[in-house]
């Protein structure tokens, strides 16, 4: 007999690098105004505005993975019942390593970058990539101009809509934590590792972008199919998109993922979220 459990009312956004919690600023109002309670907390260090980071990088100077993951399990650690998690790019990343210590009702990963144990690395990702990793000794925090965001984030759009998006989103990247990510498979001691097995995983769905130079879609399809054992794994991919998750037609996406979640929950009357804590 399934065990019936309460569907979560609470969504947790995590962003990516070169972003802060203002990316998600359309899907944090989208996921509000269906009833949820919705936090979108930034990384340590990025507690400021988008303006203030582009004028002063060096809070996010040493930034790292596990002060990172750290962060956000000190924020699930307070919350009353598992939210469904919701990672872009290195948000992603980090959604799996939440998931894989037992966080989370649910883990959605859109455009989501990589664990250790997957080797994809095009050469779309290298050139998006490549203005913050060709120093590899560089500690100070690394911008994209605007020509390179529109390559990374934005290519399916103009260039004069591209840079209306980097104006509104772009901030400098932590070094360090992108060298961590891209280099994950070469390093021993890497704090990208998850249980690929792990039987008590919560449900994990990877939406991937077609047009994604940052995380193409096969990198995220062999992610998902890297995964064993008995709990859910997903992936869907829409055509068109580029790796900004607010790029036009976002609301698809954001639908898609919320609907997927509701659906990982039993319900004895077939509501979910807010409508059933309603209901109840």
């Amino acid at each position: 007999m399934t065990e019936l459990r309460a569907a979560p009312d609470t969504i947790l956004l995590i962003h990516g690098l070169w972003m802060t919690p203002r990316s998600w600023e359309h899907w944090q109002a989208r996921y509000e105004a269906a009833g949820y309670t919705v936090l979108a907390p930034a990384w340590p260090g990025m507690e400021v505005e988008v303006e203030a980071l582009n004028r002063d990088p060096s809070p996010i100077a040493h930034q790292s993975f596990e002060q990172i993951v750290t962060h956000y399990e000190d924020i699930l650690r307070a919350l009353p019942s598992p939210p469904i998690i919701m990672g872009h790019s290195t948000g992603g990343t980090i959604m799996q390593l939440l998931l894989d210590r037992g966080w989370g009702a649910s883990g959605v990963g859109i455009a989501s970058a990589t664990v250790k144990g997957i080797r994809d690395l095009p050469l779309p990702t290298i050139r998006a990539t490549f203005p913050a990793l060709r120093n590899p000794f560089r500690q100070s925090p690394a911008p994209l101009s605007a020509g390179q965001f529109h390559y990374a984030f934005t290519n399916t759009l103009t260039r004069d809509e591209s840079d209306t998006i980097y104006r509104r989103y772009h901030v400098p990247c932590a070094t360090g934590v992108l060298r961590d990510l891209a280099f994950s498979n070469l390093k021993r001691q890497s704090p990208l590792v998850v249980d690929f097995d792990r039987p008590s995983r919560s449900p994990l769905l990877f939406v991937a972008f077609e047009e994604d130079h940052i995380v193409p879609p096969n990198a995220s399809r062999h992610n998902a199919e890297k995964y064993g054992g008995p709990s859910k794994v997903d992936f869907h991919a829409f055509s068109g998109r580029p790796h900004f998750p607010g790029a036009p037609g976002w609301e698809h996406v954001a639908d898609y993922a919320l609907t997927w979640s509701q659906q990982q929950t039993p319900q004895s009357e077939g509501k979910s979220g807010p409508e059933a804590k309603r209901a109840a």
